[in-house]
């Protein structure tokens, strides 16, 4: 185990997910998380608080996840890059602050190790059941970010992507990782920090007493303040005007909601991101995230051996949605085909952009464990108009 002077690890190490996560904030530049331990994100946080105090960091306990949500909002306004982590009954303790870290543009990180559900569930197995909320958990209009991982690697990389989203766009950014992800150990190369690509918290250069917490400043998003620098504003979960004042009306709540959804709808091109295989000549196109994405991978293979022309799209960026890039597909295209461990909820989205366009299949699955992939070769071979000439040719 290789370690810089500041403690953070480089070179190659057998990691699981959780763990890779923990040393993706760490390289982040993260310094301070608050959680509490809950099953199967326990891990990360474990290792959070064996390596932080090699680094500069703290972590905290917190009685409850409802505590630990608001903890890393009072850091970040103090000036640190925080984070918090759970799964499925913890994530929806959190919903309230997620809203207020939205309206307060709070940049910070909630991981989510999904596990299946609803209520305590299955602790220690995967699902994908909370990826709606992760969108749309808490009440009012709002955006966010969410990154999903299908490798411990990928663990690592898309949470120093997910805290420099954070910072970019002010926006609480969500890890929706799931138990497999969580639990599984690869290999995982983690760079020199010179060659790890940081962005850092954009500051004020106004002077104490012109600062405008909530004004974009020619752009989307505001610059922070430093804490100690003499800057004095109001920061409310209310609606408020450019000055953090409460101002209570429709002009001003549609000026700051507005400004919350467009600052990430207006750049969703730059922020999307998926994984392309084999689209052009596809007939079926499999849609696929997490763990899902890696069984997928295997039925597509059993599918190609009986004639089909599949493609595989990754989402890697769940939220926002690759619409763009679906609707660019959609004519192209027989079919696609979805499978996720819940009953449809990523489904919908892909659902309501190619509805009259072309079929869409979902695999649907409850979680507690990944589908096989022969239910998922299947519907590929039904979606590419095969299985009824199979099954009469049987």
């Amino acid at each position: 185990m290789k370690a810089d002077p500041k403690g953070v690890l480089t070179g190659a190490h057998f990691l699981d997910g959780d763990h890779a996560c923990s040393e993706g904030a760490i390289s982040a530049g993260c310094r301070f998380v608050a959680g509490y331990p809950i099953t199967p994100s326990t891990e990360v946080v474990e290792r959070i608080a064996s390596r932080f105090p090699l680094v500069g960091g703290l972590f905290i306990q917190m009685e409850d996840e409802i505590a630990s949500s608001i903890a890393i909002q009072g850091a970040v306004w103090a000036g640190a890059k925080a984070m918090t982590v759970t799964s499925g009954p913890g994530f929806s303790l959190m919903m309230e602050h997620i809203g207020l870290a939205a309206m307060l543009e709070t940049p910070c990180v909630f991981v989510n190790v999904q596990r299946g559900g609803p209520s305590t569930g299955l602790p220690t197995l995967p699902g994908q059941a909370d990826m709606m909320q992760a969108r749309w958990g808490s009440h009012g209009d709002y955006e966010i970010i969410a990154l999903c991982p299908n490798s411990p690697q990928e663990c690592y990389d898309l949470t120093i992507r997910a805290f420099n989203l954070a910072e970019e766009y002010r926006v609480p950014v969500m890890m929706m990782m799931d138990e497999c992800v969580g639990h599984m150990t690869e290999k995982v190369i983690i760079p020199n920090a010179e060659e790890i690509e940081i962005t850092e918290r954009r500051y004020t250069t106004a002077k104490p007493g012109e600062y405008l917490p909530y004004s974009p400043d020619g752009g989307m998003v505001p610059p922070m303040a430093k804490a100690g620098d003499g800057h004095h504003f109001h920061v409310t979960g209310l609606t408020h005007d450019e000055k953090g004042y409460p101002v209570m009306n429709a002009d001003v709540q549609e000026k700051c909601v507005r400004r919350l959804m467009d600052k990430i709808r207006g750049n969703a091109e730059k922020i999307v991101s998926v994984e392309e295989s084999e689209i052009e000549g596809a007939e079926v196109i499999v849609v696929s995230y997490g763990i899902t994405s890696r069984v997928a991978v295997k039925a597509i293979e059993m599918a190609k051996e009986k004639g089909v022309k599949v493609g595989h799209l990754r989402l890697i960026t769940a939220w926002p949605f690759c619409e763009k890039r679906i609707r660019e597909l959609a004519g192209r295209v027989k079919a696609f085909v979805m499978p996720e461990l819940n009953y449809g909820q990523m489904f919908y989205e892909l659902q309501r952009i190619v509805e009259g366009r072309t079929a869409s299949y979902l695999v649907p699955h409850g979680g507690g464990t990944v589908h096989d992939p022969e239910v998922i070769s299947r519907k590929i071979l039904e979606a590419a108009g095969q299985s009824k000439v199979e099954e009469a040719a049987c």
